[in-house]
């Protein structure tokens, strides 16, 4: 039981420090967390706290721990039956794969995450997870599949917002173009 009210605790203090812009003190708070969890034989909450570990190192600048902190949750998600939770583990597997510069790998495992997401009923975070895989291919040179999966993650939006709806209208104009429509 104490475990697990130290592990709320950090949770509450991890939460206060990221809101601050303490990211790495977060990260180290929530791996702690992980750690208490671990401890306590709750596996599925600990690899959720190393993913927001491997969030708060991103955001803290530190690509390399951000991915060490990531990379084994996708795999206990996906032993669990978790396919929410593993299709978010992979998309934070891929933002922390990009930020180290591993861009191919980071390219699949967008791609993974929105195939799960998609197998989870979860549009409107496969429509993120596509914008983010939208964004890497267009970096790396790959336009058309940059416009294609942009399309395919805003057509996911249920209630699209005023500039979303401008931007699918803009989004079908290059393949009018280019069917001749």
């Amino acid at each position: 039981m104490n475990e697990v009210l130290s592990a709320n605790q950090l949770i509450k203090d991890a939460k206060a420090a990221y809101k601050q812009g303490d990211f790495l003190a977060a990260a180290r708070l929530y791996n702690a967390a992980a750690d208490s969890y671990r401890t306590s034989g709750d596996l599925l909450t600990a690899a959720e706290m190393c993913n927001n570990c491997s969030v708060a190192y991103l955001q803290g600048g530190d690509s390399q721990a951000a991915l060490g902190a990531v990379q084994d949750t996708p795999a206990l998600f996906a032993a669990a039956g978790d396919l929410r939770r593993q299709g978010l583990a992979l998309g934070n597997l891929a933002s922390a794969l990009e930020a180290s510069g591993r861009l191919d790998e980071a390219r699949d495992a967008y791609q993974q995450s929105a195939d799960v997401l998609q197998q989870a009923g979860e549009s409107q975070l496969r429509s993120n997870v596509l914008q983010s895989l939208s964004t890497l291919q267009m970096r790396t040179g790959h336009q058309l599949e940059a416009l294609a999966t942009m399309q395919a993650g805003i057509e996911q939006i249920e209630k699209p917002t005023v500039q979303q709806r401008a931007l699918k209208k803009l989004l079908r104009m290059p393949f009018k173009l280019l069917n001749g429509s």
